[in-house]
């Protein structure tokens, strides 16, 4: 039964209004980010990634340029043991990357996590137990004073440890489940924890508040971040970081929000693959900084690389509409919208090539690995004039009158309706040859003179229904004259609109191409094409089509 009474709110407001983060408008530096594609990410998946997959995986998240990247769960599971324990004896991690590990705080899972990176120039041992109250009630069935000595003991074991251990070890805690906590409690538990390792300047911990089940609007997480941010003990000395999940679709407003919040690191996965509806997407973080001429210190140039090495590690597939990676994200199939981009991007070329605002594309194509060519402009029976005239000038060099581009449009959509199909660069430019150039039936010429008397003289050798004439007519200039010839002969009612011509190649041998437009006593409009190295021969060939197109 769809029942919304069932429901109740989850969540808890903090007990102060925290709105500071509101009057922002932007993120004015890139977060500190922490890939967790080679834990969370792959524990989501139904088949998780071989050892050498993830090796691969690693390798990818180095070369876009993560410095924190949290390898799995080694006490948990023999695969990310093996894992972590590769990346370590292959000697595998950078010395300005560290590797984060996740342990419950739990005795012997803690010691199996410190077997497990030992010899890790650089680890961060992140260490979790549960604070919200439904876990509290229903699962743990604990006191807020039990769970906070859960957190107390884990955070005192992790300082132990590290005492003994070789390598540079960092702390993170994470009060699983943050967002259904009480915001007074989890601050308590999360200042205790603090209270064991003394944060220092030289030696910061970090403080993870995870949005392990996304219970409300991103403006209530900003609020919740805000409270800690400015109520948390030795803050100075403190990266606060977030881990949203997606539950309600917002994990991306919710990172975007909590770092203007006051949280410094942000944990999420490429694509956002993670449990349920997944973790927050780092790409689409990453490229919104980007956009707004933010530096993301993260490296997407090559976006169809990191999208197939993500699709053949995980056996996901990105969604066509993903932001900044989907196949179709910068495709233009309407009309006004590719003509608006076409007058954009030839706009910026001429006034301003340093700033991109072209209408419509909030980003370069070019700038992740795609092309104009094939990811922008896109022509199906939703397409207009614009788009076709953008393909027939990018890849043709057809630079069409702008009525005749009109008529272009029409006889696209049509092709492409009865097909039901998206037409090709060169389907398109066929549909061109084939509606506008080298009609001759019922009209053709074969033969034509010209001599100078009072103007220009026309004698044109014309074939109609197979019956051939011979036509005179003047005219104030070459093809003027065979217009009027032919009109004298066959009684055309015409008037010559539309004429422009232009080379298509820029050497001396080169070919030109003639547009001819021709408007007929019921307003219609008839076009015609002729390419020739004679630009003469030319335009009579796009008259004698747009004659015959009538």
């Amino acid at each position: 039964m769809f029942d919304f009474r069932k429901y109740k709110r989850q969540y808890y407001m903090p007990p102060v209004e925290c709105m500071d983060w509101a009057k922002k408008d932007h993120i004015e530096k890139a977060p500190i980010w922490c890939s967790v594609d080679l834990r969370d990410g792959n524990q989501a998946l139904v088949i998780p990634m071989s050892l050498e997959q993830k090796l691969e995986f690693f390798k990818l998240l180095v070369d876009v340029g993560f410095k924190e990247i949290e390898i799995g769960f080694p006490a948990a599971s023999e695969t990310e043991y093996e894992l972590c324990r590769a990346l370590i004896d292959r000697h595998m991690i950078p010395d300005d990357v560290t590797i984060q590990v996740l342990t419950q705080a739990r005795d012997h899972i803690i010691r199996k996590t410190f077997d497990a990176i030992k010899g890790a120039p650089n680890a961060i041992v992140h260490v979790y137990n549960s604070t919200s109250y439904a876990q509290r009630q229903q699962v743990f069935r604990k006191s807020k004073e039990d769970v906070k000595r859960i957190a107390i003991e884990g955070a005192n074991l992790l300082k132990e440890l590290t005492a003994e251990a070789e390598g540079n070890i960092r702390f993170e805690y994470s009060p699983e489940s943050f967002s259904g906590t009480e915001m007074e409690y989890a601050l308590d538990v999360v200042n205790a924890v603090l209270d064991v390792w003394q944060p220092t300047a030289d030696n910061k911990p970090i403080i993870n508040l995870p949005i392990t089940v996304e219970l409300s609007s991103p403006h209530v997480v900003a609020q919740q971040i805000e409270y800690m941010s400015k109520h948390m003990k030795y803050r100075e000395n403190v990266i606060i970081s977030i881990h949203p999940h997606n539950d309600r679709g917002c994990g991306v407003a919710d990172a975007e929000l909590g770092v203007l919040a006051g949280a410094d690191r942000v944990e999420g996965t490429l694509f956002g693959n993670g449990e349920r509806t997944g973790n927050v997407d780092i790409i689409t973080l990453g490229m919104n900084l980007y956009m707004q001429g933010v530096d993301p210190e993260l490296d997407f140039s090559n976006m169809p690389h990191i999208c197939d090495v993500y699709e053949r590690s995980t056996g996901m597939t990105i969604n066509e509409r993903s932001p900044y990676s989907g196949q179709l994200v910068f495709a233009a199939f309407s009309g006004s919208h590719q003509d608006a981009i076409a007058k954009g991007m030839k706009w910026i070329e001429e006034k301003d090539p340093a700033h991109w605002t072209v209408p419509y594309l909030p980003i370069d194509p070019k700038d992740v690995g795609r092309s104009y060519d094939a990811d922008v402009i896109r022509i199906n029976s939703q397409s207009g004039k614009g788009g076709v005239g953008y393909i027939l000038e990018h890849y043709y060099g057809l630079m069409l009158p702008k009525q005749m581009k009109e008529a272009m449009g029409y006889a696209c959509k049509a092709v492409s309706d009865r097909k039901h199909a998206e037409l090709s660069a060169s389907e398109i430019f066929n549909i061109f040859k084939d509606e506008f150039e080298g009609h001759t039936i019922p009209l053709s010429i074969s033969e034509y003179h010209f001599n100078r008397e009072n103007g220009m003289k026309a004698t044109v050798n014309a074939v109609m229904d197979d019956v051939e004439t011979v036509a005179v007519g003047e005219g104030n200039g070459r093809l003027d004259a065979v217009s009027n010839a032919l009109k004298s002969v066959y009684g055309f009612d015409y008037s010559l609109e539309v004429y422009s011509e232009h080379a298509l190649e820029k050497s001396s041998s080169s070919k030109a191409i003639a547009y001819v437009g021709l408007k007929w006593p019921d307003g219609r409009m008839t076009w015609g094409a002729g390419v020739h190295s004679d630009i003469i021969h030319a335009s009579i060939d796009a008259l004698v089509t747009a004659i015959n197109n009538k």
